[in-house]
């Protein structure tokens, strides 16, 4: 007891020695991290606008693209070696590593776009980077603790920008399908400027000095570190964020062809609606930040599960866009949660290995989804049950309510640390 008190002692000290970074560089960080964000939706989301236009390029029908995307998401379980290599060798080193796996990938299918195993390759590879998320950690750990839930989810409003409706379509018209994934090549080398301005965030440098001996973390030794609460909180953020992964990943994937192909929308109609579910993403994100912040973390996740399994089940039975939209409006409201919470829960030292571990589970999406996107459609061609399931599989993660999880709202992470 005495050496759990002297323990919580210290971290309270710390936390006085912690010096906040000037307001200017949380908005440069905001900025910088919410372009990220938005490499990594674009990358994500492009594919509802392009895949259509990829399967005619390839002579294709939907479940043979469905089946191949899944076979090649396996890549995306590697994901877990981004997460490592943040809390091994810093946070800024890991923003580099990960958009330049978010970018050179695209700049190959760009060239050779003929070769359809080097795009499903390259598809797996990037998708893998855009699951990690790990554009959140700097914010988690530089935002001061009563706005760490808006600095999340401004960063998050900035990268769902839908700059894939807004010129995805544009560039696959003009350029090929190719270069509207190719294009992320040229943010990166952009993104490279403000890359060499971001500062390490103290709490690594202190925690790789305090909890690592000042050397780099090794995938063993960080496993290891997995306390019980640990492995508690990591058990319940893969399940949740896996059912999230699973539905929108069936959302992305199937509207498309729902309204172009099923529902007979042309393909300018179909833009149309896709621009404005994209724009209502960043108000979601938006409401996510504000509701963490004002509500807590638990009534946020509420309100984005029972308003997207709305949207999904209403879009089968009735077409209408507005249930679309109500896909893109509360999914975010989720992945807003998400990103905030299975930040703080963690402490800094495996922060990202165990938000890594999170991510691997959940990009069992990447090879589950596409299966069931496929299996559905070959049993029922019109879609219904294929958004019904969808729907029903996004309230799924308000059944780990039943464990009680911790609120953390308005705490600092080091008194999330000792309370959780």
């Amino acid at each position: 007891m005495a050496k759990l008190d002297a323990l919580a002692k210290k971290k309270e000290e710390d936390l006085k020695t912690f010096e906040p970074r000037s307001r200017g560089y949380m908005i440069f960080l905001v900025i910088f991290m919410g372009l990220v964000a938005n490499m990594d939706n674009y990358i994500s989301l492009i594919e509802t606008r392009i895949l259509p236009d990829i399967r005619g390029y390839f002579g294709l029908s939907q479940p043979e693209m469905l089946t191949l995307l899944s076979i090649f998401g396996v890549i995306s379980f590697a994901v877990f070696f981004i997460a490592w290599f943040f809390d091994a060798f810093g946070r800024k080193k890991g923003i580099l590593l990960l958009i330049a796996t978010l970018a050179i990938p695209w700049l190959l299918v760009g060239l050779l776009p003929q070769f359809l195993y080097l795009f499903l390759a390259m598809y797996g590879i990037s998708v893998m980077a855009t699951q990690s998320n790990a554009w959140q950690i700097p914010i988690t750990e530089e935002s001061p603790q009563k706005k760490r839930g808006l600095y999340g989810g401004l960063t998050f409003l900035i990268g769902l920008i839908p700059l894939y409706a807004l010129f995805g379509g544009d560039i696959s018209s003009a350029l090929g399908w190719q270069w509207a994934y190719g294009i992320m090549f040229f943010l990166f080398i952009i993104l490279l400027i403000p890359w060499y301005f971001m500062k390490e965030p103290e709490r690594w440098t202190r925690s790789r000095e305090e909890d690592h001996g000042g050397k780099y973390l090794k995938i063993k030794a960080a496993l290891k570190t997995l306390n019980r609460k640990d492995i508690i909180y990591v058990l319940i953020s893969s399940i949740v964020y896996t059912l999230w992964s699973v539905s929108f990943k069936m959302g992305t994937l199937g509207g498309g062809d729902f309204y172009i192909t099923i529902v007979n929308y042309s393909q300018d109609e179909f833009d149309t609606i896709l621009t404005v579910g994209g724009l209502l993403t960043m108000v979601g994100a938006l409401i996510g930040g504000i509701s963490m912040d004002k509500l807590g973390r638990i009534a946020t996740l509420i309100i984005g599960c029972v308003g997207s399994s709305i949207g999904y089940i209403f879009l089968g039975i009735t077409t209408m866009p507005v249930f679309f939209w109500m896909i893109y409006l509360f999914m975010p409201v989720i992945l807003s949660y998400i990103m905030v919470y299975f930040g703080e829960i963690f402490p800094t030292r495996i922060r990202s290995t165990a938000v890594g571990i999170t991510n691997t589970a959940a990009r069992s999406s990447y090879v589950t989804a596409p299966l069931i996107g496929a299996a559905i459609t070959l049993l029922n061609p019109d879609m219904l049950f294929y958004w019904i399931v969808a729907g029903l599989l996004i309230l799924l993660p308000l059944f780990s309510l039943f464990i009680k999880p911790y609120e953390t709202k308005g705490q600092s992470l080091e008194e999330i640390e000792r309370d959780r």
